[in-house]
């Protein structure tokens, strides 16, 4: 760290690319290196934007020998998530690795165990906590808007036929936290268990790899401490609908239901004269005339949070690298994750400066990912219940 600003080393920048103007622009930050295996986006990064030769590195190792760097941000494939977390911690980095966090048990575990040991910090980029959907149910929920929460369902919804070889035929629920970390977030609870069923077939070129049949995966997530139930589903081949990573909170008093299509806007559902004719109901009153409370509908513009983050990134909540001239399948199927990448990165780089656990660290990563690895053994095993690990034993 140099007069409290530090330096980000990037490892992947396929995806990756989107971040590098977020770091660059960031007020904490002074300088970004980059790492990637493709020399030909190690050429754009260093032409498009000013990276030097010096922070250009064609193999991690050798990224991580840079005493300089302060942190790292892994944006590579799946299977090394864990692998490389474990050698950025073991390096002395603070590390920042995308989902999922690992692909077993015994790797979640692993991370933790290697963060302990380093002293450093660990923050799981789960991009749907930092988009502008959460903060504006957040905010709803800490005004007590919604009431008594009853139910949550969330899911993930990708066409992923023509992405990396490595995706073929992956897990649905194996890879759940764009659905599910939301629900858990706002719940401010810790998964216990899980139940799961697989649907339909997928073909068997693609079930090759993982020994997975399953087109779609849907299960009920128990927590530890709420009565309220979680349904969460995914789906990645053979199923003919739009992206989406959505969630739905039902309370009370008040609902949030995601959009259908894209080009809509939410829902707010308000219940009003529940409450009241509970109590009758209660009363036994011979005379009550009423039969449930009147339900008022209302489409709701979700506004932007910029104005929450430095002047500098504000506009990356609406700006990206990937665009209709630059695409990505991630952003021509998913718009961008919901303004989310700079909260992300804002949030990473403070838990550095401060010297304090991020608002997801790898505790908490490890309940999310795991939750979709045990739903997926639940699955596999016909619909038995599995209990989650009790990650937080390690902390």
């Amino acid at each position: 760290m140099v007069d409290g600003k530090i330096k980000v080393g990037i490892v992947g920048i396929s995806f990756g690319m989107e971040f590098i103007p977020i770091y660059l622009r960031h007020p904490e930050v002074y300088q970004v290196a980059v790492a990637d295996t493709n020399s030909k986006l190690i050429k754009t990064a260093r032409e498009k934007f000013g990276i030097s030769d010096e922070d250009c590195y064609s193999d991690y190792e050798e990224m991580l020998k840079d005493q300089e760097i302060d942190a790292v941000h892994i944006v590579t494939p799946p299977s090394t998530h864990a692998s490389f977390s474990i050698k950025a911690l073991k390096a002395g980095k603070h590390c920042g690795c995308t989902i999922p966090m690992g692909m077993s048990i015994e790797e979640l575990e692993s991370v933790i165990r290697a963060r302990i040991e380093s002293k450093k910090q660990y923050m799981f980029m789960e991009t749907t906590i930092f988009g502008r959907e959460y903060f504006y149910v957040k905010e709803l929920l800490d005004q007590g808007k919604f009431g008594k929460v009853q139910y949550m369902t969330c899911a993930h919804y990708q066409d992923m036929e023509g992405w990396p070889s490595y995706w073929e035929g992956f897990p649905p629920l194996m890879h759940p936290t764009h659905a599910v970390g939301t629900c858990l977030m706002l719940l401010e609870d810790y998964p216990k268990e899980v139940y799961a069923k697989g649907s339909g077939r997928i073909r068997d070129e693609l079930i090759a790899r993982y020994q997975s049949p399953f087109a779609f995966e849907a299960a009920f997530v128990t927590m530890e401490h709420s009565d309220v139930t979680i349904e969460m589903e995914r789906f990645l081949y053979g199923v003919a609908r739009s992206y989406s990573e959505c969630f739905r909170i039902y309370g009370r008093d008040m609902s949030f239901e995601w959009q259908q299509l894209a080009s809509e806007d939410p829902v707010i559902f308000t219940r009003t004269g529940g409450i009241q004719q509970e109590i009758v109901d209660i009363d036994g009153d011979p005379d009550r005339y009423g039969r449930g409370g009147e339900i008022m509908e209302q489409r709701i513009k979700v506004p932007d949070y910029g104005d929450r983050l430095p002047k500098s990134i504000a506009g990356f909540t609406t700006e990206t690298v990937y665009n209709d001239q630059n695409t990505h399948l991630s952003f021509k199927q998913g718009g961008g994750h919901g303004g989310s990448h700079p909260h992300m990165i804002h949030e990473f780089v403070r838990a550095i400066v401060e010297d304090r656990k991020p608002v997801c660290d790898d505790v908490t990563g490890a309940y999310w990912t795991g939750t979709g690895i045990c739903a997926h053994q639940s699955a596999m095993e016909g619909g038995a219940v599995v209990r989650i690990p009790e990650f937080k034993r390690m902390q």
